[in-house]
């Protein structure tokens, strides 16, 4: 009888701890269970967060590069000189003679036989007028009996050949662009000069002066300048040339001239862009 209670008391022991192994094992799984659910929504929820910042940040991109302003730091060239004819009225003054204001009109023709290269023709023609003498003449012949000597340019004309390897674009006023080029020329031409006899020589009484007083000369002419392009038909230019040649002066003395000329143009180039493409 003892022996039966003892059997009973022991298995009632194995089945309580069995009951109780089993319990803790369970909540155990639903700790592991319940921490792994956890981890995997807090991943979940990271990846959301993630692609809305993203989604955020692509449309504040977008809305970003909509607003700037694209600047194309290579640009198409909009002007074209090629197979055009430019004309060129402009005004001009030499520079370099202190005794003589000059003041020259005159007009170009040229025309571009590629890009770089032109043919130009100039007429020009300088003005007699009195107000020509300047400050120091009129002190020197006044006040030190002194005449110097003052030849004035009637008329000129050359033909040059003219190099623009330089182009470039500028932007005037922070938003016009308009274009350039910077060029150089040399050629060659004829001169037409009076002397001024002053009160030394009278003409037709002093002969050996009067034949000399108007003379024509072979002259050459080297110079450069730019160009500004505001748009296909019209630009403005400023240049300076020398013009030399060989002057006698009284018949008998040879001497060498040299007249630095500064020259403002406007230019008009023919015909239109468009009109040569369609020819072309």
């Amino acid at each position: 009888m003892r022996n039966i209670t003892n059997s009973l008391r022991n298995l009632l022991c194995l089945g309580l701890l069995s009951f109780g192994g089993n319990a803790i094992a369970q909540d155990d799984l639903d700790d592991i269970l319940g921490e792994g659910s956890e981890t995997t929504s807090s991943k979940e929820e990271r990846k959301d967060l993630e692609t809305e910042e993203s989604s955020s940040a692509t449309d504040l991109l977008l809305e970003d590069e909509t607003t700037k302003q694209i600047i194309k730091t290579l640009q198409r060239k909009t002007f074209m000189k090629l197979k055009r004819w430019e004309l060129s009225p402009h005004a001009a003054s030499v520079i370099n003679d202190p005794f003589l204001k000059r003041r020259i009109i005159g007009t170009g023709v040229a025309y571009n036989v590629t890009e770089i290269f032109a043919v130009e023709g100039m007429l020009d023609y300088g003005f007699e007028l009195e107000s020509d003498i300047t400050e120091l003449t009129s002190n020197l012949e006044e006040f030190n009996s002194v005449a110097p000597d003052i030849s004035r340019i009637l008329a000129f004309g050359d033909v040059s050949f003219v190099y623009s390897p330089i182009y470039g674009k500028a932007a005037v006023l922070g938003s016009k662009i308009v274009n350039f080029d910077v060029y150089g020329k040399f050629g060659m031409g004829m001169a037409q000069t009076k002397d001024d006899p002053g009160e030394e020589y009278d003409c037709p009484t002093d002969t050996q002066f009067c034949a000399t007083q108007i003379q024509w000369h072979p002259t050459t002419t080297f110079g450069g300048g730019f160009r500004v392009i505001f748009n296909d038909s019209f630009a403005v230019r400023l240049e300076g040339r020398s013009l030399t040649y060989v002057e006698t002066v009284n018949s008998d003395l040879l001497e060498m001239k040299n007249l630095f000329i500064v020259q403002g143009s406007a230019s008009f180039f023919l015909p239109s862009i468009k009109q040569v493409q369609t020819v072309e």
